[in-house]
């Protein structure tokens, strides 16, 4: 077992002396006469568990030496215990003040000398062991966190791409619109009004939550999702319920289970109910418009969640430039216009601007991200119930 290092800083050769005597068999012992030489035998490399620091001395003092080790945050952590001759309140207030965890008075008694060692070195052992617990706590709760990132980001994957398989797509629509949205978050969060709203936990928040803004439809029959053709006015009424269909589906299903499991932490609890609150809001709203004429509650301006107001805009651009069994794909600057002429009306104006402002990094994304040759299928709808 490796022995407790000990340094001692004292001018006088009688009291390193003395000092030694006391503690060198049991202790491996350093000495030095003065503070500098301290502080550069630290600098050096030499890691003491404990310090005996003369107050009287030449040049640097006591209290200067220990002032200067201090000046490290890397040496806070070593007990140092001030030998003097004093013995005024003043000058014990002040050492503990400045830092020190004991006195030891002269002359030196040895047994009273290894009887304090002894217990501050227990003392500092029981601190770095809870601090070397803390710290692998700390750890592991970083890793599990991250391993429940990666669990919920795959699950919310493996279920959008479940829903968009079902409804004969690629899957690449969830992965533009995935990027559309963190996108517009992010040109947004930019501004007085959303920098707090928008910081960098809600954007990643809501770029992960929009993969499931159209999870509703698994409830929605195969003779409406699938249908080819225009949708009658009752088909209609029957697929806006998709909305609430995903919100009750991920209320029901996921927060019953992040309420009762025990795989998260309390820490991690609120992070994981944020995410769920997050989901349902982009799933529930993402077809309400900013003039109030949407669905299901017809809800207006900024009572629309701003999560879901970005998500509109993303989703209805992606349908607007992808080809579709009922139609072709609009060319970019055509959706653009129809999505500015649109601005106070289906969009909030300010998503619209941000969205102008990166409309190229948008462009990027719909040229590189593109469908296979299956194309996708998926419903716009006017406010009249007919497809765009």
């Amino acid at each position: 077992m490796k022995r407790s290092e000990i340094l001692i800083i004292d001018d006088e050769a009688i009291n390193l002396q003395a000092l030694r005597g006391a503690l060198s068999e049991h202790y491996s012992v350093k000495a030095c006469k003065s503070g500098e030489a301290a502080y550069n035998m630290l600098n050096a490399g030499l890691k003491p568990d404990l310090i005996l620091l003369d107050i009287s001395m030449p040049e640097l003092d006591g209290y200067e030496t220990l002032e200067l080790i201090h000046g490290k945050p890397e040496y806070n952590a070593i007990p140092i215990i001030f030998v003097t001759a004093l013995d005024s309140c003043t000058d014990e207030e002040k050492g503990f003040r400045m830092g020190v965890v004991d006195y030891i008075t002269k002359p030196i008694k040895p047994t009273s000398v290894l009887e304090r060692v002894k217990v501050h070195l227990e003392l500092k052992e029981a601190r770095d062991s809870l601090n070397r617990k803390n710290r692998w706590l700390e750890e592991e709760v970083k890793r599990r966190v991250s391993e429940n990132q990666l669990i919920q980001e795959a699950t919310m994957d493996i279920i959008s791409q479940l829903v968009e398989t079902r409804d004969y797509e690629t899957g690449n629509h969830i992965q533009r619109t995935k990027l559309y949205v963190e996108i517009i978050a992010r040109r947004l969060s930019l501004s007085d009004k959303y920098e707090k709203v928008l910081d960098e936990e809600a954007i990643l928040r809501i770029t992960k939550a929009s993969v499931l803004h159209d999870i509703g439809k698994i409830g929605i029959p195969d003779t409406v999702l699938l249908k080819p053709t225009r949708l009658k006015v009752e088909e209609y009424e029957l697929m806006k319920t998709h909305c609430i269909i995903g919100a009750k589906a991920i209320r029901s299903a996921f927060g019953k289970y992040f309420q009762t499991t025990t795989v998260f932490t309390k820490e991690e609890q609120p992070s994981m109910n944020n995410f769920l609150e997050e989901a349902i809001n982009i799933i529930l709203n993402h077809h309400e418009k900013w003039d109030g004429s949407g669905y299901p509650n017809g809800i207006a301006g900024d009572l629309i969640p701003i999560s879901a107001r970005i998500m509109m805009l993303a989703d209805i651009f992606d349908a607007l430039t992808s080809e579709r069994v009922y139609k072709k794909a609009w060319p970019f600057e055509q959706a653009v216009d129809w999505i500015v002429n649109n601005s106070g009306v289906f969009f909030d104006p300010e998503v619209v601007e941000a969205f102008l402002q990166e409309k190229e990094a948008c462009h990027n994304v719909l040229i590189t991200i593109l469908d296979d040759e299956q194309g996708h299928k998926e419903y716009l709808w006017d406010n009249g119930g007919g497809q765009l």
